[in-house]
């Protein structure tokens, strides 16, 4: 009988660790696949930045395998995919984008299911993998102040802060009329707080520019108090200068970038192992450091920059969806003739 106990207990335990070895064997196999494949090429917006071009390196150090990009602005990546996917010309393997317009393309044919990808599970609470892409990073939208022009007792501390008849003609804004940062702000704040509060925002006489960069320079140098969709990110180029990022208490607005395999990839196994390396920790770290929202468990607890840490504790308010965008779309043109 003690015999018998103890098969029938090894029989459970070889069973029960089947399924997880064989997973551990078949993402073992993609792998190979994809150092055999040697390449992959990867359609993205970051625009030449420093912590993508270290997250590279580094995924070509670990498996070898070459990365070639086409790195430009995220209407340019839409165009280009739907040109070669209507086409049947498949070239790229893989791109990072919007959550929103994976979702559209998804829905014209032209994204593949992704499969497993290991460090989705380790994705953190409000960030969810599904069948065609995985959370990469995420764009955060928060306010920059000119610190000259705006003192500690004047700060916003929410958005409705913005309201305050001081700041009238002194608001700095991305295009809301257009996708991009300027449309995430209206349209979380619209489904947030109504179409009356952004009525009351526009009544303060916004300022409009479309470069978002120009934008936050112009806060720097005094021209504008308040730029009211800075990226968090794109504000580390500025320390030193008299501006400061404020996260305001309600939270903010953001964008999912998210990794996702095109139809017909010449190196989907590559393509795969490229998306699970940026989710590994070091990878997020990089762009935790770098001030961009991270999407895996753990990252503040290993950085050391105290803006970095703070923005990586952001409280998020909420994002656009692909169902939501049009509509946003046409409210915000139909409100800023």
């Amino acid at each position: 009988m003690r015999a018998l106990s103890a098969a029938l207990l090894c029989a459970t335990f070889l069973v029960a660790a089947a399924p997880a070895q064989a997973q551990q064997e078949d993402w073992n196999a993609v792998v190979a696949a994809g150092k055999k494949e040697g390449q992959v090429l990867v359609y993205h917006a970051q625009l030449g930045a420093q912590h993508w071009k270290d997250v590279v390196k580094s995924f070509e150090a670990k498996y070898g395998i070459k990365v070639r990009e086409y790195d430009a602005r995220a209407s340019e990546l839409t165009e280009r995919v739907r040109v070669e996917q209507t086409s049947k010309r498949y070239v790229a393997d893989m791109e990072f984008h919007g959550a929103a317009s994976i979702a559209e393309q998804h829905e014209q044919g032209f994204i593949d299911d992704i499969g497993t990808i290991p460090n989705a599970a380790g994705l953190r609470e409000g960030m969810k993998a599904d069948a065609q892409s995985v959370p990469a990073w995420l764009q955060v939208i928060c306010m920059l102040v000119n610190t000259n022009q705006v003192k500690p007792a004047d700060e916003p501390k929410e958005w409705k802060d913005l309201l305050d008849p001081k700041w009238k003609g002194k608001l700095l804004s991305d295009d809301m009329r257009a996708v991009g940062s300027g449309q995430t702000m209206f349209a979380v704040l619209h489904k947030t707080y109504g179409a009356e509060f952004l009525e009351k925002l526009k009544a303060q006489d916004l300022v409009f520019n479309r470069d978002l960069q120009v934008n936050s320079r112009r806060v720097a140098r005094g021209e504008n108090a308040i730029f009211i969709q800075q990226i968090i990110a794109f504000a580390t180029e500025l320390k030193g200068l008299p501006v400061k990022v404020i996260l305001p208490a309600d939270g903010c607005p953001y964008t999912q970038i998210r990794g996702a395999v095109l139809k017909n990839a010449p190196n989907r196994n590559a393509a795969r192992v490229f998306i699970n390396h940026f989710l590994d920790l070091d990878s997020q770290v990089r762009y935790g450091t770098a001030g961009m929202g991270t999407v895996v468990q753990g990252v503040a607890e290993k950085l050391t920059d105290p803006d970095a840490k703070r923005f990586a504790q952001v409280k998020l308010m909420g994002e656009v969806t692909y169902a939501e965008r049009t509509p946003m779309l046409k409210a915000a043109t139909e409100m800023f003739k």
